[in-house]
């Protein structure tokens, strides 16, 4: 899809000096480096970790994965207003914007909607600005996920079905607004009632 805000700049190579064809310069600074992080290493404590078979805890401010909210009756919050999108300085939020139909007013809760809403998770930066810019309250970072490893790009682009919050109000994430007690207890009598 095409970016909303049109802020992509083409670059041009530049010529190299003298220095920069040469490569010893840049050869020799990287095996300082390399060098110090090798002796480093094998004095001190290992500093890294094997995730993502280990994890470390998470800061409080720390922003995750994003998620799109549901309402209190189960419906999704986001209106395809875009602002999210524009707001983005990566461009990694891309969506079409459709129009709610007849019978459809228990799954979206606006007119609009977002028929496709799509995040790159290799553009974004986690900067948080898609949810300070949603007049709705639909986008949130959710502050105890992080993006999963995977062997392909595109694993990476998550669409509406990796980020649209269940319905079951005990599987929504903890971030953004909550719903109160009885509105948790009565969409779960609401999805009980549901045939299967």
């Amino acid at each position: 899809m095409q970016s909303l805000s049109n802020r992509a700049k083409k670059l041009e190579a530049k010529p190299m000096t003298l220095a920069e064809r040469a490569y010893l310069p840049a050869i020799f600074q990287g095996l300082s480096i390399t060098m110090r992080h090798f002796f480093r290493a094998a004095t001190k404590k290992q500093v890294t970790v094997r995730y993502p078979e280990e994890k470390r805890p998470f800061s409080p401010i720390f922003r995750g994965l994003h998620v799109l909210k549901r309402d209190e009756v189960g419906r999704e919050r986001c209106t395809a207003c875009g602002l999210c999108a524009v707001a983005c300085p990566a461009e990694a939020i891309t969506m079409v914007a459709g129009e709610r139909k007849k019978g459809e007013e228990g799954l979206y809760r606006e007119e609009k909607y977002a028929v496709s809403y799509e995040v790159n998770m290799l553009r974004c930066i986690f900067c948080g600005l898609c949810e300070e810019a949603c007049p709705k309250a639909a986008v949130y970072l959710q502050p105890d996920k992080m993006a999963p490893p995977r062997f392909e790009r595109d694993e990476f682009i998550y669409g509406k079905d990796r980020l649209v919050e269940p319905v079951d109000p005990n599987a929504r994430s903890i971030r953004g607004i909550q719903l109160t007690p009885e509105q948790a207890q009565a969409l779960s009598q609401k999805i009980s009632q549901q045939p299967a």
